[in-house]
């Protein structure tokens, strides 16, 4: 009976019209939230086993950049195409296939034999991230129709991303400790099966655009310029900046740019609309996107490693120290709306990364054996300032382009900030790969981050019109 009565809430109204009640909308929301909480909970519990995993498969610091990178990679690469894909046939028939692909691949990363394997297993998880979150954006950008509910919908959803990231490295270093780094992608079974389930039963589908063509030219452009780039700074830290093959692979990333920009400026229907960046607001919150993540991501993997390598933390006791960074994160999401309310949203985002870049200079003195209450008050002034500027940026993205284009607005954004995580992993993880140099090459992430995070709160902060002037 109170199936049907649910059933009867959902699709009431004359003539049929789906009218979603708030029971169903917020269900909605929870699943939205579990589609990319998955995704980022897979950024924490990975980094906390980094050490687990290169012990027991082999490899050193490159290979571990792999692990990470072609999960990263392909996000990046594939999420524009999801987002187009959502617009095509509808963002829920494409979600609920995420979900499904993703839980599927994590079941192939906890069985993987050997390190090619688990990374392939990752190109595949990352893939099936790429469909997640563009497609749980345009869901609820469909399911809230005004900005305002939009705004602190789109924070709840970020702070369902904040509590995985706040419970992965604790439910990590329990799960490696106790039964090994394979049980970190088991977790993800149990959370697929409910997300799909809760997509299925409660999100609306949106509207279909059948002639929304797949640009497959651009998709291999842009899939060949992302790979070969993170190849060239991953490699270029264990090969040698003047190797051929790392010359090489920047010279193919640099040409495959170019094609890619070449081949969106001319298709009919391009993966990356260029027009959008007509928009100003559009343009600003997707650069900072990119830079954010180059700084924040980046230093996630490197303090991984020197929580194990350098001060011999247990995986445990590194998802421990981790645990306050990312719980910061969350109640600071929930604070942002309410602060973008009344100061404005960009405001809002240089506050974030103006803090964050505070907590990268307060890291610099940091040495082997710091003890650890030295350094936790900066790691969470980091962790801060991102939840503090992501949920207005994800807002002011999504209301500055057409709401009908929604879904690839969400995928360029996502696509840019995966892309800076590509770029920080390779970059930060070659500065601390020379034996003997970690250290060294720590403090230069440190001040690459803090010179990052200060450029993207110039960009937005001297870029975004003022309140009432027109973009």
């Amino acid at each position: 009976m109170r199936a049907n009565t649910i059933k009867y809430e959902i699709f009431n109204g004359a003539a049929g019209l789906r009218t979603p009640s708030r029971l169903a909308t917020s269900l909605t929301l929870a699943a939205m939230s579990l589609g990319y909480g998955v995704v980022q909970l897979d950024v924490t519990i990975v980094n906390t086993a980094l050490d687990a995993m290169g012990r027991s498969l082999g490899g050193g610091v490159a290979e571990l950049q792999w692990v990470v990178s072609a999960y990263t990679i392909a996000f990046a690469a594939f999420i524009l195409t999801s987002g187009a894909l959502g617009d095509r046939i509808g963002a829920k028939r494409i979600f609920l296939a995420g979900f499904a692909i993703f839980t599927a691949a994590s079941l192939a990363c906890a069985l993987s034999p050997n390190a090619i394997v688990l990374i392939a297993a990752r190109l595949v998880q990352g893939l099936a991230a790429a469909i997640l979150v563009p497609n749980s954006l345009a869901l609820l950008n469909h399911a809230y129709a005004d900005d305002r509910a939009r705004g602190r919908a789109v924070a709840v959803w970020a702070a369902g991303a904040s509590l995985a990231l706040t419970a992965g490295p604790f439910v990590g270093g329990a799960l490696i400790t106790l039964v090994g780094w394979r049980a970190i992608f088991l977790v993800n079974l149990p959370i697929g099966l409910i997300g799909l389930w809760l997509s299925w039963r409660y999100a609306t589908e949106t509207t279909r655009t059948p002639s929304r063509e797949i640009d497959l030219p651009g998709q291999l452009t842009a899939i060949g310029a992302l790979g070969a780039l993170a190849g060239a700074i991953i490699e270029g830290g264990a090969l040698g900046w003047e190797h051929p093959a790392v010359l090489s692979a920047f010279a193919s990333a640099l040409i495959l740019s170019v094609l890619f920009v070449w081949r969106e400026s001319r298709a009919a229907q391009p993966m990356l609309p260029l027009s959008l960046f007509g928009h100003r607001l559009f343009t600003l919150t997707t650069i900072v996107g990119l830079l954010v993540n180059v700084a924040i991501y980046g230093l996630i993997f490197v303090l991984s490693l020197y929580f194990q390598r350098i001060n011999g933390l247990s995986a445990w006791w590194t998802g421990l120290a981790f645990v306050p960074m990312m719980g910061a994160v969350l109640p600071v999401n929930l604070l942002a709306p309410r602060l973008a309310e009344r100061i404005g949203p960009c405001p809002t985002i240089v506050v974030g990364a103006l803090i964050s870049a505070l907590g990268c200079f307060g890291l610099l003195w940091i040495a082997p054996g710091t003890h650890y209450w030295a350094i936790c008050a900066q790691m969470i002034a980091i962790s801060g300032g991102l939840g503090l500027l992501v949920p207005p940026l994800t807002s002011t993205l999504l209301g500055s382009v057409e709401k009908e284009r929604s879904g690839i607005a969400a995928g360029v954004l996502n696509a840019t900030r995966q892309t800076g995580s590509v770029l920080g992993v390779a970059l930060f993880g070659s500065l601390v790969a020379t034996e003997g140099a970690f250290m060294a090459g720590l403090h230069a992430s440190l001040v690459v981050s803090a010179t990052v995070l200060l450029l993207a709160a110039a960009v937005i902060g001297f870029g975004a019109p003022v309140r009432g002037q027109t973009m």
